[in-house]
């Protein structure tokens, strides 16, 4: 294997069959030894959340390529930890994709005057540039266009995908006593630039809530597998 980027939360491989494989660490993003998910860089280590993290992806993607969705998803080993996946190019410098439900967060952040915290929303979708320094800016349809990151199809193609994907995370967390707020994908594309979902389906990328009060994702992922 030839190792091709070292990430915050994990490692990326070339395997020899032309796939990349994925290796999740235990290596978290926070702050002061406090784990935070919107933290931009690694603040601890937690033993077992590569393993927790990879088992909840692997549960998500097979639920979503069983319902026609296009995934990068091939394949995993929880022994080593490891996913296999398809090749796939990130949309400009790398783009997040937010799939609303309810208004908190950034969300509320900037359009308090508007909404009411935790208003229910339409399964709003924005999409912001990976960018630390920049703050992640949202950026829109046009400027995704007029920017060639993206088609106008190829956006209309994630917008669906992303409702249709966080509508079955919703439900099965539902089935668990779990109320979904919001949660954030990636996307890429093949060399035919067809889109598909990429990276993972973890806790860390969510924001759920049991009985009004906000879970926190290492308490999510224990809640989900009990």
């Amino acid at each position: 294997m030839k190792l091709l980027y070292t990430g915050k939360t994990k490692n990326v491989f070339a395997l020899d069959n032309g796939h990349y494989l994925l290796k999740f660490k235990d290596d978290c993003t926070g702050k002061d030894g406090v784990f935070d998910p919107g933290e931009n860089s690694i603040g601890l280590t937690i033993e077992g959340v590569g393993d927790v993290n990879l088992r909840m992806s692997i549960y998500f993607f097979e639920k979503i390529n069983a319902a026609g969705i296009r995934t990068h998803f091939v394949g995993a080993d929880l022994k080593e930890t490891t996913m296999e996946v398809l090749p796939a190019k990130v949309f400009g410098k790398g783009l997040e994709v937010i799939c609303r439900y309810k208004a908190v967060g950034s969300f509320l952040r900037r359009y308090g005057e508007y909404v009411a915290e935790g208003a229910d929303l339409p399964a709003y979708v924005e999409m912001t540039f990976k960018n630390d320094e920049k703050g992640d800016p949202l950026v829109t349809k046009d400027g995704l266009e007029v920017l060639g990151v993206m088609t106008a199809k190829q956006y209309d193609d994630i917008k669906a995908m992303t409702q249709k994907i966080t509508r079955i995370v919703a439900d099965d967390l539902k089935e668990k006593g779990l109320t979904l707020y919001d949660i954030k994908f990636e996307f890429g594309y093949d060399k035919d630039g067809e889109v598909m979902l990429i990276d993972e389906i973890a806790s860390g990328n969510m924001r759920v809530y049991k009985d009004g009060q906000y879970i926190d994702p290492m308490t999510l992922s224990q809640l989900f597998f009990r």
